[in-house]
């Protein structure tokens, strides 16, 4: 909202900028024409005084005699420097047409001669072309200037007082502008500036602006011109509406702003945090109690009725689903415990059947026939002795039967006890987490390759550390994950279609960890798939429809407090199994020993 305020802020003084300030400047480029044009008016309206003196000289019968026969007695009279005076003009002359000075004089304020003036109008009537300047017509007048002196000049035609005759030359008339006369015509403090500049304008400041009219001559060329300053009210004006338009607007929006925000934050956003903070609640007890709802009919309002029937739906599922999940738990654990019954069970049925399928040593009824043979006391010496060397054979044999056969039903023994451990320990701790202890991983691991040698019908040669590695563990699930890990290894070494393999077991202590790998050189599998091989169901193997196997075991090393992963470089490069487990304490081990 900030960045919208300050957003809101510039774009309406830009807008009220745009709008405001084009006009007023409008406004007071209007106001300085209209200053020019006064200026020019009062210019126009000085020398007009003068053109209409010099008319009625020049329409006058006794200007006309004049110019025929100049008189002193004329002079005296009409061209004296109290007439001029009384007429407000300077300078004065009487031109014939051939451009020839009868009389000329220049006064000043105090009606005193000024021979240099009255130079400086000559120069003037020699250098100006009179009857160019009057274009037809009976008068005129012009600016011009005479040394540092500006004046208004008239000039008219010399006739009799009713305009008839041929004119006899021109009768001029000068009356100086000065800068006190300028600002007396204008009502400002005014100067006149010698200068040749022609184009109206001066320097500007924030708040006076200076205005320059130039004052032409007979050729329109700019001979001085006529400087003023004056207050720049327009624009003053137009920066203080600007100010007050944007600071008002500003304030207005900074209000509406600030009410806004109080009005989100009191009908959204407490509200929203209401919200926040009961799921916040509900997420840290994990208890679906519902949200107070206050009867709003609005969006909020809903939101909150919404939130209360997903949460009262969430409750309700999460009972189904906790009665599922003690049906599916049950019957998970059931199915995982046949999984490793199966695996334990396995090289029973082979002692077995190997068992049943293993024929005698020796042919008891040779061996009859030999021992009757023998009991007989006519058989020569070289028989006998053939004879007792076959007996004796045949006993050595059926006893190296008979101690392979305790051995396989001692290993059988060791399975089926490994088997009723597992049912044992499932019914102990049906329900509880499996409790750990100090237990050696090198003889748990030699236990089960003893088994695993008969759990298939594949030749596999085991290697393992000898010396004793202490591990914090359950003995018998651990022990069950090493014979699933086991018997997955001779499936892999059997599914590369080989009938033999070896299996590489080594252990590793890092700090307070035992790390156990175990590698195989059977089909090994893709590295992509191996974060899938712990899911619920899924095998490797073809001819299977889903397993447990690993699924279980990697819930077992959690439930251990240690952890199962798989690797693998590719298939037909075998993989391995890191199990990673705690090591006991230095109390525990002094207990376990």
């Amino acid at each position: 909202m900030t960045a919208v305020g300050i957003a809101g802020a510039l774009g309406i003084t830009m807008l009220l900028a745009g709008v405001i300030t084009p006009n007023f400047n409008e406004l007071e480029q209007r106001a300085v024409a209209a200053h020019i044009d006064r200026t020019r008016a009062a210019l126009i309206e000085y020398a007009s005084k003068v053109e209409s003196a010099v008319k009625d000289y020049g329409d006058w019968n006794a200007s006309y005699d004049y110019m025929a026969t100049p008189s002193a007695a004329f002079e005296r009279e009409s061209f004296s420097p109290l007439a001029m005076a009384n007429l407000d003009i300077n300078g004065m002359a009487y031109v014939g047409a051939d451009r020839r000075v009868l009389i000329a004089r220049w006064i000043d304020d105090d009606r005193k001669e000024r021979a240099a003036m009255r130079r400086r109008l000559i120069d003037e009537i020699d250098r100006t072309d009179l009857a160019a300047l009057l274009k037809g017509r009976n008068a005129t007048y012009y600016y011009t200037r005479l040394g540092d002196v500006v004046a208004a000049v008239g000039v008219a035609q010399v006739r009799r007082s009713d305009g008839t005759g041929t004119p006899r030359g021109y009768v001029l008339m000068a009356r100086e502008i000065t800068s006190a006369q300028l600002s007396e015509l204008l009502q400002l403090n005014a100067r006149i500036e010698l200068g040749t500049e022609t184009l109206p304008g001066g320097r500007n400041t924030p708040t006076r602006m200076a205005i320059a009219v130039p004052i032409t001559g007979a050729d329109g060329r700019a001979v001085a011109r006529a400087h003023f300053v004056v207050p720049r009210d327009v624009s003053v004006l137009g920066r203080r509406m600007l100010l007050l338009a944007v600071a008002g607007s500003t304030m207005l929006l900074l209000v509406v702003l600030v009410v806004l925000r109080r009005m989100i934050a009191r009908l959204v956003l407490k509200p929203l945090a209401r919200v926040e903070t009961h799921m916040l609640r509900v997420r840290a007890s994990g208890s679906m109690t519902l949200l107070d709802d206050d009867g709003r009919r609005d969006e909020l309002g809903s939101l909150v009725r919404s939130f209360n029937a997903m949460l009262s739906q969430l409750k309700d599922l999460r009972e189904q689903v906790e009665v599922q999940s003690f049906a599916l738990g049950r019957s998970e654990s059931a199915v995982a415990v046949m999984h490793n019954v199966r695996n334990a069970l396995n090289p029973i049925s082979t002692i077995i059947g190997r068992g049943i399928a293993q024929a005698a040593p020796i042919d008891r009824a040779t061996l009859d026939r030999a021992a009757t043979e023998l009991a007989r006391d006519d058989i020569p010496a070289a028989r006998r002795a053939k004879l007792a060397a076959f007996v004796a054979a045949a006993i050595e044999a059926l006893d190296t039967a008979r101690r392979e056969q305790v051995l396989q039903l001692g290993i059988g023994r060791e399975a089926m006890a490994h088997v009723l451990d597992i049912i044992g320990e499932q019914q102990a701790h049906a329900h509880e987490r499996p409790a750990l202890a100090a237990c050696d991983v090198t003889d748990i691991i030699a236990q089960n390759a003893t088994i695993a040698r008969y759990s298939a019908g594949t030749s596999i040669a085991f290697s393992f550390p000898a010396q004793p590695h202490p591990v914090l563990a359950n003995r018998v699930i651990l022990s069950q994950v090493i014979g699933n890990l086991f018997a997955n290894a001779a499936e892999a070494i059997a599914a590369a279609g080989r009938q033999s393999g070896s299996l590489a077991v080594s252990v590793s202590e890092a700090d307070d960890t035992v790390i156990v790998r175990i590698r195989d050189d059977g089909e090994g599998f893709d590295p992509d798939t191996g974060a899938t091989l712990f899911q619920r169901g899924f095998s490797t193997r073809r001819h299977k429809s889903g397993g447990l196997g690993l699924h279980w075991c990697a819930n077992s090393m959690t439930a251990m407090e240690g952890s199962l992963r798989l690797e693998s470089e590719g298939r037909g490069r075998g993989a391995v199994a890191i199990l990673t487990l705690r090591a006991p304490a230095p109390v525990l081990l002094s207990q376990a020993a």
